[in-house]
């Protein structure tokens, strides 16, 4: 036996630890970008299934394992359906990296321009809380959102929190959806998101949901206003921040979620999942 690990040893080469390393990788950042969703529940019900046909092999069960075989073949066939979103948000980020030709509006507004939009915000987002106006406001960086814009009214305006305003005020036909906001202007109002599959607290409602279900899919910021509670918070990678009620915390989230630095890490021990 230790002659055989000699000889297994002695037939490695670099090419071989480089397979190893980047297999490795690539099963991490696909455990990783199935994290927290419904997609790591599936994997483990496979896990087990596969143990189970283990067992069934080891000890002879033949009609055992006939059927967990036949069970085995039909889920993998229907994996890429059942894994289609998980599956897009992967790819989603993949092409964020990458950065050939995504929307990178975001990056083209000078210091001057994000530091004004961010007062904007910020102010119109403490003012709709303080009214108990509810809000949802998205920021578009890497991930393009045309698909979510068409889904809306075409606005085009200049970033002004008395246009936020006036845009979620209860009354206006604009208020019910989101806001999408690419580069230094709002680009559309009452836009339809995707809702979240993931489990969110209960006190959460669709505003929240779909706050989340973006994030889920694209690097986009997210700015929610609670009607009920006023509390303003930040959605980014399927996360949430700490509730915020004044204009420096959302100045200041604001300012570090879209700075052009990158970040250390995907998610910031500062947040709590919900």
């Amino acid at each position: 036996m230790r002659n055989s690990f000699y000889a297994f040893l002695q037939d490695l080469t670099y090419l071989d630890l480089i397979d190893v390393l980047l297999v490795s990788v690539f099963f991490y950042y696909i455990l990783l970008a199935l994290k927290w969703t419904k997609a790591i529940q599936i994997l483990q019900g496979l896990l087990a299934l596969f143990v189970l046909q283990g067992i069934a092999y080891i000890f002879q069960l033949q009609t055992l394992s006939y059927i967990l075989n036949g069970i085995l073949v039909s889920t993998m066939v229907a994996l890429p359906v059942v894994f289609q979103p998980e599956l897009r948000r992967a790819l989603s980020r993949l092409g964020q990296q990458g950065g050939i030709i995504g929307s990178t509006a975001i990056k083209e507004v000078d210091g001057t321009e994000l530091k004004s939009m961010i007062d904007e915000i910020a102010f119109a987002a403490v003012n709709l809380s303080g009214t108990r106006f509810g809000a949802l406001i998205v920021l578009e960086r890497e991930t393009g959102l045309q698909e979510i814009i068409d889904t809306g009214q075409l606005i085009k305006g200049v970033i002004s929190a008395k246009l936020l305003q006036t845009i979620f005020w209860p009354k206006t036909p604009l208020h019910d959806g989101a806001v999408i906001i690419r580069g230094n202007e709002i680009l559309a109002a009452a836009c339809y998101l995707p809702l979240t599959d993931s489990v969110v607290d209960s006190r959460f409602g669709t505003r929240h949901r779909a706050a989340i279900g973006i994030s889920e899919q694209t690097d986009a910021v997210i700015v929610v206003v609670s009607e009920e509670t006023g509390e303003i918070r930040i959605a980014r990678d399927g996360i949430f921040s700490q509730p915020m009620t004044e204009e420096a915390q959302v100045r200041k989230a604001l300012s570090r979620e879209l700075s052009n630095k990158t970040r250390k890490t995907e998610i910031d021990v500062r947040k709590t999942r919900m």
